[in-house]
């Protein structure tokens, strides 16, 4: 029916701007399933959570003087061991917690009251009944592709190949009833549990997507986002264009993403990574020949090698081997330099740093000798320092929350990120992170921990991902933009490079230098802009990314 007041040619141009408006909508961004733009501005997000009664058995502690067995502090634990440091913390204070730290010790004399600080005793237990809330598993979105069958460098060769966005219902009885969102600045709605997209080509940083379900439980999901990039080839002999398709999210069920590239949210190249980011199928695809004079020398030392023939000793006064020391220990030097390559490879696996880069690094960093370099402070196989240590518990909270219940109280590492660990507890971390990676060892055969020196592979691997959140958040600072959008992925590996050696101190110089100056960030133009104290590190990081 027409509506009273609108002229006739009024209702055509209407109808004329309806049509373009639909055009558009169906280009690169074209939603197959979507309806109007209904999205919600704001999704009110996951809110379920449920209450079971359990029985808990309560301690209570005194925590008193002993120079006058006063009681200064009462607990209720649910430990039947001296309550945790966070524990006393929160129900002591921090003044008296402070006190009980620095003056506290276990004491024997049997004039007591000469002993210094307090002492807790445990004086009752009680069994009661409590509700515990109970998180229940969130409603989920996920982000597929379908209708692509991939040539052998991975372009689709499907006519119209789709991004699917598919929501996940965890608990029974209930089900997704929408998926809502926004691709650019255009927003979406679809119902049920499934978002169907066109694929055409997209700008070359790619489009964002934001989006969210809707369960008939009466919440939505947490708010997901992607990074969606679509080439087509211009190839006018082809009746149907190829498309290669890149999505950076956690919520992408392809192929893994490139390392870093999320967090960067960096697209590798389209034609492939180059060799020294790279993982081969095989651990002998790994396998490297090259004459280390330090690891020779080491070898040598450690009587591995004989050098009888060797009138110089085969060592120089450094460590290093001498020419006719390299020449004995070549099979040694060989077989030592390649030992490490299939664990390399499985960290490589599991989702870590490319095979190739930490092989390379392993390489410049101490010739595949996992212990100390020259009585410095540097050890391992990738030589971590103190700061590199704290460079990897700040910047890898995955591997903190790993690592700090080896070391410190439980409790008191889940109630604190490591930034907010007392200086003191941060440095036990790091000494113990240190020497986790420290494979010496006087009383093993050729001076050397192996097993220490295997589980350091994954350490080091977690560090470069420490290093690689680093290095992107720095440049994110300078610009305010995400890394990869103002750097290439491999120039952003080579930044990281640049961290892991020089520090955040170098690199930040760096790229404000070369930003200040107007300069596209390309690992040349920041590497020509670092201080002379921190220029070592462009060698360095050239040495790596041959």
């Amino acid at each position: 029916m027409m509506h009273r007041g609108y002229p006739l040619s009024f209702l055509l141009l209407l109808f004329v701007l309806a049509g373009f408006l639909v055009l558009f909508f169906a280009s690169p961004r074209e939603v197959v399933h979507a309806s109007a733009p209904a999205a919600e501005a704001t999704p009110t997000g996951p809110d379920r959570f449920t209450t079971i009664q359990v029985k808990v058995t309560l301690y209570e502690w005194w925590m008193s003087a002993w120079e006058d067995n006063e009681v200064h502090c009462r607990i209720f634990s649910e430990r039947d061991d001296m309550p945790s440091h966070a524990e006393i913390y929160e129900g002591c204070g921090e003044s008296l917690y402070d006190e009980w730290v620095k003056k506290s010790q276990s004491c024997d004399l049997e004039e007591y009251w000469l002993c210094k600080g307090y002492y807790w005793q445990l004086v009752n237990e009680k069994t009661i009944e409590r509700e515990n809330v109970v998180s229940l598993p969130v409603a989920q979105v996920w982000v597929s592709l379908e209708d692509c069958d991939e040539d052998e460098s991975g372009w689709c060769t499907n006519e119209f190949p789709r991004l699917v966005l598919w929501g996940e219902e965890p608990l029974p009885d209930e089900s997704i009833i929408r998926i809502q969102g926004l691709v650019g600045a255009d927003s979406f709605s679809c119902e049920g549990a499934r978002c169907d997209f066109l694929l055409n080509a997209t700008p070359a940083e790619g489009i964002k997507m934001i989006f969210w379900a809707f369960s008939s439980y009466g919440d939505s999901s947490p708010t997901f986002d992607a990074v969606v990039r679509v080439m087509v080839t211009e190839d006018s002999q082809r009746l149907v264009q190829k498309r290669f398709i890149d999505v950076l999210s956690t919520q992408w069920t392809g192929k893994p993403n490139a390392t870093c590239s999320i967090a960067w949210q960096s697209f590798p190249p389209s034609d492939g990574l180059p060799g020294w980011l790279s993982s081969p199928e095989n651990a002998e695809d790994l396998q490297s020949d090259v004459s280390y004079v330090y690891l020779a020398g080491n070898l040598i030392k450690q009587g591995a090698v004989n050098v009888e023939a060797c009138p110089d000793g085969g060592v120089y006064g450094d460590g290093t081997a001498t020419p006719c020391g390299v020449a004995a220990a070549t099979l040694a030097v060989n077989d030592w330099q390649n030992r490490f390559d299939s664990l390399i490879l499985d960290v490589a696996r599991q989702g870590e740093v490319p095979a190739q880069l930490l092989k390379n690094l392993f390489s410049r960093e101490s010739q595949f000798w996992p212990g100390i370099f020259n009585q410095r402070d540097d050890v391992g196989l990738g030589q971590l320092t103190e700061h590199g240590a704290d460079t990897t518990l700040m910047w890898n909270p995955a591997f903190y929350d790993e690592f700090c219940p080896l070391v410190l109280d439980k409790d008191l590492c889940a109630s604190n990120g490591y930034a907010n660990l007392y200086k003191s507890d941060q440095a036990l971390l790091r000494g113990a992170l240190l020497q986790s990676v420290n494979a010496t060892c006087e009383d093993c055969p050729l001076g050397i921990d192996l097993e220490r020196a295997d589980y350091s592979v994954a350490i080091f691997s977690r560090t470069l991902l420490a290093n690689c959140e680093q290095a992107g958040k720095i440049i994110q600072n300078v610009t305010g933009k995400p890394a990869g959008e103002t750097a290439s992925y491999e120039d952003m590996w080579r930044f990281t490079l640049a961290n892991y050696n020089g520090g955040a101190g170098c690199l930040a110089d760096a790229v404000q230098v070369a930003s200040a100056n107007g300069l596209e960030l390309t690992w040349k133009n920041v590497a020509d802009n670092f201080l002379p104290g921190c220029q070592p590190v462009v060698q360095y990081v050239e040495d790596i990314s041959q």
